[in-house]
C-alpha cells in the first residue's frame, strides 16, 4: 500500500532488516532500559496513579472543547502582539510559514526540536526553495547530518551509538574521531553558536499552548531551545491544536508528569513560557512572534471514535517499553510516529488504506497503556484499529484463513488434539510454504502438556 507522497510502507521488511542489524539491536537495548529505569526511579514514592487519572480527566475536557480552546488561545496570544495562523493541512501550514519566512526576508534559519514540523516535512521544503535550515537540539543534529528522520519523538537519534556518531562527526564535519558524549556534544555546541547569531529566523515546536494567557510552552534539555527562543529576530512557533492547556494553573500537572514519562527526570532542565513578541525595551531588538496551529485532520479524529488518542502528550513512555520498537527502532515504522502512539496516530492521519501494515507493529501486551501517563487506551485502540483493518480487508488472505483454521480448531477438542498430534509431521511443510515465520518459530514438542499432564 501507498502513503501520501507515494512511498511504501513495507512494515514487515523495514522490521527483519531491522532485526538483522546486531549493532542497532544493541542501542535500542541499551537505551530503552536506562529510560525504563530512569522512570521506574522517578516515579517511586509518588502519587503517580493519582495524576494520570487528574491528567487523564483534563485531557478528556481539553479534546471535548479543542475548538474553544484554540478560540481563546488566538485571541489571548493576539492581545500579547504574536501573529496567530490556522493551518488545516499540512501543505496550508507550509505555506504559511513559507511566505512569513519570504515576508521577513529569511534565508538562514535554525531549528530546535519539533515533530509536528517532522509531520509536515518541513525541513525538505525549505530545502527545496533556497532556505538553509539548521536543527539545533543535539539529536536532530546529528540526524540531520547523517540524512535520516528522527527514530524517536524524544530522542531522535537513539538508534546510532556513540561511536556510530563520533565516525559521523569525523566523515561529515571534518574533526578529529572521537567517541566521547562530551566532546562530541562541545564539537556540535561551537558549530552550532555562529549559528544561532547569524540566523535570520527560527521554528520551534511547542508542548503546550496555554489559552488563557496565549502563552506557549516549551520543555527541553538543551540550551538550543533558550537559543532559538531569544537570539533570532524572528521566531515562528508550530504546534497541533490538541497540545491545549486550559489555564496556566494546569501547568503544574504536565511538569511533574512530562520529564517523568519521557527520560526520567522530575524536572526537565529548561521550562520556557514564551507569552507573545519581545517589548521594544528588551535587551535585544524587538522580536515578530508567529504562531502557526496545525490541524490536519486532528478535527476529524476529535470528533470520532478513536478521540482519546489526542489525549497524548507525545512523552514517548510507550516506545520504551514497547517489545516491539525496542527490537526494531523507530526506521522500521517508515513513519514520523514510531510506537505504539505512532501506529494508532499514523494510522488516523494517514488513513487506514494508507498505514494498515503498521498495525503488525504490536503484540497487544498492553504495556504501552499501563506507562502512559495520561492513560490513553492505546492497547483498545490498537486492537479496534486491528478488527477494523479485517473487516475492510486489508489484512493478509493467508493468515486470515489460518487464523479462521485455528479458531475452529480451538473450539472442538477432537480437531485440536489432531493438530496438535500432525504438527510435527506437518511442521516442514510449513517451513517450505512460510519459511520466513516457520524458521523463527519454536518446534512443536513430540509430547504435548496435555498429554504428559493426563
Amino acid at each position: 500500500m501507498k502513503k501520501p507522497g507515494g512511498q511504501s510502507i513495507n512494515f514487515r521488511d523495514n522490521a527483519r532488516q531491522a532485526l538483522q542489524n546486531p549493532t542497532l539491536r544493541r542501542a535500542m537495548r541499551h537505551a530503552t532500559e536506562t529510560f525504563r529505569n530512569k522512570r521506574n526511579d522517578a516515579i517511586d514514592g509518588i502519587p503517580f496513579e493519582e495524576w494520570r487519572e487528574q491528567a487523564s480527566e483534563l485531557r478528556k475536557s481539553i479534546i471535548g472543547n479543542i475548538n474553544g480552546y484554540v478560540d481563546e488561545f488566538a485571541v489571548n496570544a493576539t492581545k500579547r502582539g504574536a501573529i496567530v495562523h490556522r493551518a488545516k493541512t499540512a501543505a496550508d501550514a507550509r505555506d504559511l510559514i513559507t511566505a512569513i519566512l519570504k515576508d521577513n526576508g529569511a534565508k538562514s534559519i535554525v531549528k530546535s526540536k519539533s515533530m509536528v514540523t517532522e509531520e509536515i516535512h518541513l525541513n525538505k521544503c525549505l530545502a527545496d526553495l533556497g532556505f538553509r535550515v539548521i536543527e539545533t537540539d543535539l539529536g536532530e543534529y546529528i540526524i540531520q547530518i547523517a540524512g535520516e528522520t528522527p527514530s524517536h519523538i524524544i530522542v531522535p537519534a537513539i538508534h546510532r551509538s556513540k561511536e556510530q556518531i563520533g565516525q559521523l562527526f569525523c566523515e561529515k564535519l571534518g574533526c578529529d574521531f572521537s567517541d566521547d558524549p562530551a566532546v562530541l556534544t562541545d564539537t556540535a555546541r561551537k558549530l552550532l553558536r555562529q549559528e544561532f547569531l547569524s540566523a535570520d529566523a527560527a521554528i520551534s515546536g511547542a508542548n503546550c499552548y496555554i489559552a488563557n494567557t496565549g502563552s506557549i510552552v516549551l520543555f527541553t534539555n538543551e540550551g538550543n531551545g533558550r537559543m532559538v527562543t531569544t537570539l533570532p529576530p524572528l521566531h515562528i512557533v508550530v504546534t497541533s491544536i490538541e497540545k491545549a492547556l486550559p489555564s496556566i494553573d494546569d501547568l503544574p500537572l504536565l511538569m511533574r508528569l512530562l520529564p517523568r514519562s519521557a527520560t526520567g527526570q522530575v524536572l526537565t532542565s529548561y521550562l520556557s513560557i514564551i507569552s507573545g513578541q519581545r517589548m521594544a525595551y528588551s535587551t535585544m531588538d524587538t522580536k515578530r512572534l508567529h504562531i502557526v496551529l496545525l490541524d490536519n485532520g486532528r478535527s476529524e479524529i476529535a470528533r470520532g471514535p478513536y478521540w482519546e488518542m489526542l489525549k497524548c502528550i507525545k512523552c514517548g513512555a510507550c516506545m520504551n517499553v514497547c517489545p516491539v520498537y525496542g527490537m526494531i527502532g523507530g526506521h522500521a515504522y517508515a513513519s514520523t510516529y514510531p510506537g505504539p502512539m505512532g501506529v494508532i496516530l499514523s494510522t488516523l492521519l494517514n488513513g487506514l488504506e494508507n498505514a494498515h501494515p503498521l498495525l503488525d507493529a504490536t503484540t497487544l501486551c498492553g504495556a504501552c497503556a499501563e506507562a502512559c501517563p495520561v492513560k490513553v487506551p492505546l492497547l483498545k485502540l490498537l486492537y479496534e484499529l486491528r478488527e477494523m483493518r479485517v473487516a475492510k480487508g486489508y489484512n493478509n488472505t493467508l493468515e486470515g484463513v489460518s487464523m479462521r483454521g485455528f479458531g475452529i480448531a480451538a473450539k472442538n477438542a477432537h480437531i485440536f488434539r489432531t493438530g496438535q498430534a500432525s504438527a510435527g509431521a506437518l511442521w516442514p511443510l510449513a517451513g517450505i510454504l512460510s519459511p520466513v515465520t516457520v524458521n523463527r518459530l519454536p518446534k512443536p514438542v513430540k509430547r504435548t502438556f496435555r498429554r504428559r499432564f493426563s
